[in-house]
């Protein structure tokens, strides 16, 4: 009697409510918030995945209506990394986003497995300098760049430009930029080549400005002792808002650089799937 007590307890709370499996899923395995409007998380990668560094993905969550709600996020990991990170903004009553925010390690997210983009070293002619201009999240796919070996080993001097609107908000470029010297694997290969020229718009901070000011002036160049961009020489790559993107393009040209793409390399590009944060 005891034993079929016991049997019969264990088979009727053993039926659990099963928690829905997303399509497409991926594991969180950690997040950080780095501001009130800024987090990255990092989840597990799908063993098939191959990707560029620079490239997105579309990523999201279930809605109310247990619909996938999908958005393309650039990987901010190399292509290299055994998982898979992103950096996002908070938008309050954004869709995704006000849902996003809340993921724990141990939680799902959908991935679709079939990354995309422009912000790919295929897509530019060989040059000597590569700049790499961004406001806000814009930073993601070039902190995949950043830890991309092909990346030093094709240009003499990487430029990072990133502005944001606080000094808080510089803190995950800045970190992840002050790290890779030291890194086991790329430290030999970034040595000098990587400056970081990061700046604010609304606080005080050593260097200010937005990367189209900075870039029309001529002050970058003036205080990292480099020439003005020409054809010739340099390569670049935009991400940032639509605003941001149009107004970056339109510098570029004024240098005589070119738009280019995966099909047709030439001497710039710009991410158009990013919608980011603006400053």
């Amino acid at each position: 009697m005891i034993h079929m007590t016991e049997a019969t307890l264990m088979t009727e709370a053993s039926p659990v409510a099963a928690k829905p499996h997303l399509p497409d899923a991926q594991t969180v395995t950690a997040v950080r918030h780095w501001t009130d409007r800024l987090f990255s998380f990092r989840v597990t990668r799908p063993k098939s995945l191959r990707f560029r560094s620079g490239e997105f993905v579309m990523i999201g969550l279930l809605d109310d209506k247990g619909k996938p709600l999908l958005r393309a996020y650039s990987i901010a990991s190399p292509a290299w990394d055994e998982e898979l990170e992103f950096y996002s903004i908070k938008v309050p009553d954004g869709p995704l986003t006000s849902r996003l925010q809340h993921i724990q390690p141990g939680d799902e997210i959908i991935l679709r497995p079939k990354p995309v983009g422009t912000l790919v070293h295929d897509a530019l002619l060989p040059g000597k300098r590569l700049w790499f201009l961004a406001t806000g999240t814009g930073i993601a796919p070039f902190a995949s760049l950043m830890r991309e070996p092909e990346t030093y080993e094709k240009y003499d001097q990487v430029i990072m430009m990133h502005t944001c609107r606080e000094v808080a908000e510089l803190e995950y470029g800045r970190q992840l930029v002050e790290s890779l010297k030291d890194d086991p694997l790329i430290g030999e290969l970034v040595g000098d080549k990587l400056i970081y020229y990061p700046t604010t718009t609304r606080e005080p901070f050593h260097h200010m400005g937005r990367v189209t000011d900075n870039l029309s002036s001529g002050k970058v160049f003036a205080d990292l002792g480099l020439p003005k961009m020409n054809p010739a020489e340099d390569r670049a790559m935009v991400c940032g808002s639509l605003a941001f993107n149009i107004d970056v393009k339109a510098i570029l040209e004024g240098f005589g650089l070119r738009e280019g793409a995966n099909s047709d390399p030439k001497e710039f590009v710009v991410e158009k799937a990013f919608v980011g944060d603006g400053v």
